[in-house]
């Protein structure tokens, strides 16, 4: 979940192309500044909304772990029984699969004593055509590649005599985990139609091409991101009990008793407590949602569907500022006479680039880069009464999308603390984050943390530390491979 640069761009201006005529000019400043205050009013998190989520987050994991649909939130069974624990040894690899890039990785642990003795990793950019392929030839690429590096294997990696290679597979697609080891394909996304892999076991793929591939190698634990973001980090920290991906995208999963599990019935793990992967991006309880959310909504691929996503995550935040300057051009002359018409263009400001944080970070007295920024991206030069105006609607929405994150993260904690007393309140508890989003937005991070400060207190919330764990589903994966290893007795 990386956050890129697209480059800008500029076409000469041309009445029929750019700009659409506006029928009467006003003074921007003032004709649209009852647009934002209403913009403000409806976004607003003050302490009583902030509690209303966490407690209805809290609410909803319940229900969603009393019964298959009981709520918005799926509670999937990651199957993670065991975590590592640092008594790990030997040489485990990792395949991340998440979007149109995948990560190979190999580490060499050393035990308690050495942990993590050496690690290798590259990236590789999968062929378009193979997004749109078959199966085969997809998971053929994929072990082909990982074939490759697996050759350049030395130095520091070595595998212990009489051991087959092990591998943890970061798959962050929908799957339906029916072991630590298999997982049923429900469907592609990210702009993959690979055509053979729906309703079949995405292990079993990997594990065939990887055959065919004269490749030495299993599967030993299949996981997503968020998940290998936990395991990850609680590798170098016992306190780590929940992690929260915050990119283009966003989940949440924590350690979870198994006890508080009523759909898992019988099967219980043998150490009493797994990690539940939350799916919170489907949550939608009391959110304070505006005109310019619905609209979007309405128009998105997956309409009533992942609400919370659409209010807290970067593929949607840019979204939603395109279309409330949209309305403020249209009905307030934000930009003078003329409507931008690319304005008028679906995620124009997708924060898959950092063209909003980079407009908030603008300290000039002209505020500069709003206004190189906005004519890169709409074509029209802008005064300074209409870059103050954009970087308060960035400031509105970054917000609201930062406190209700935070206020999710504490609905968390309140469930796991309600369950188990002296678990987390009072004692330091940490919360390890991941994303592009979370990385590289300062605003964000702040309010994220400001609403934890608020709902917990600040004595409180001096012992949730929430840290950041880069890039940690990889090695992750790797780690969860080597602590469900088939040779776990020879550690």
């Amino acid at each position: 979940m990386s956050v890129t640069a697209v480059g800008s761009f500029w076409l000469p201006l041309s009445p029929g192309k750019l700009l659409r005529p506006r029928m009467a000019v006003r003074s921007s400043a003032v004709s649209v500044a009852p647009i934002l205050t209403h913009l403000q009013k409806q976004c607003a998190t003050p302490l009583p909304v902030l509690r209303h989520v966490a407690d209805a987050m809290a609410a909803d994991m319940r229900a969603g772990l009393a019964v298959d649909g009981g709520s918005d939130l799926k509670m999937i069974l990651s199957y993670v029984d065991t975590l590592p624990n640092g008594n790990e040894k030997g040489l485990f690899y990792a395949l991340d699969l998440g979007g149109t890039n995948f990560r190979v990785l190999r580490v060499q642990l050393g035990g308690k004593d050495e942990r993590v003795i050496a690690t290798e990793f590259e990236q590789v950019t999968i062929p378009q055509e193979l997004m749109f392929g078959t199966s085969e030839e997809l998971f053929d690429f994929i072990a082909s590649r990982l074939a490759n590096f697996a050759k350049t294997e030395g130095g520091n990696f070595h595998l212990p005599s009489g051991r087959k290679r092990e591998i943890g597979f970061t798959f962050s697609f929908p799957v339906k985990q029916t072991s630590i080891r298999s997982g049923i394909l429900m469907k592609w996304t990210k702009g993959f139609a690979v055509s053979g892999t729906a309703g079949r076991d995405v292990v079993a793929c990997l594990n065939e091409a990887m055959e065919r591939q004269g490749l030495d190698m299993q599967v030993s634990a299949l996981v997503n991101d968020t998940v290998g973001t936990l395991a990850g980090a609680r590798y170098w920290d016992d306190d780590v009990m929940l992690a929260v991906i915050l990119g283009t995208g966003t989940n949440a999963c924590y350690v979870e008793r198994t006890d508080a599990i009523q759909k898992l019935g019988s099967q219980m793990s043998s150490s009493g407590r797994t990690i539940i992967s939350t799916e919170w991006g489907a949550f939608s309880n009391g959110l304070p949602l505006t005109e310019f959310d619905r609209d979007m909504d309405a128009a998105s691929i997956n309409p009533g569907e992942q609400i919370f996503e659409k209010t807290i995550a970067g593929m949607y935040l840019g979204e939603i500022v395109r279309r409330v300057l949209l309305k403020m051009a249209e009905e307030g002359a934000l930009f003078g006479e003329s409507v931008p018409e690319k304005l008028s263009a679906p995620f124009l400001l997708r924060l898959k680039t950092p063209d909003l944080c980079a407009m908030q970070q603008d300290n000039s007295d002209h505020l500069d880069a709003v206004g190189s920024i906005l004519y890169d991206v709409t074509g029209v030069k802008s005064d300074l009464c209409a870059r103050k105006m954009v970087v308060e609607v960035c400031d509105t929405i970054v917000k609201r999308g930062g406190r209700l994150a935070g206020a999710g993260i504490v609905g968390i904690l309140q469930k796991m603390e309600e369950d188990t007393k002296g678990l987390i309140f009072g004692k330091r508890t940490v919360v390890a984050m991941d994303g592009g989003l979370y990385e590289n937005y300062p605003q964000y991070r702040r309010y994220l943390k400001e609403a934890v400060t608020e709902l917990l207190g600040l004595e409180m919330s001096r012992n949730i530390i929430i840290e950041h764990s880069k890039d940690g589903s990889g090695i992750g994966a790797a780690l969860l491979a080597a602590s469900n290893s088939q040779y776990q007795r020879d550690f």
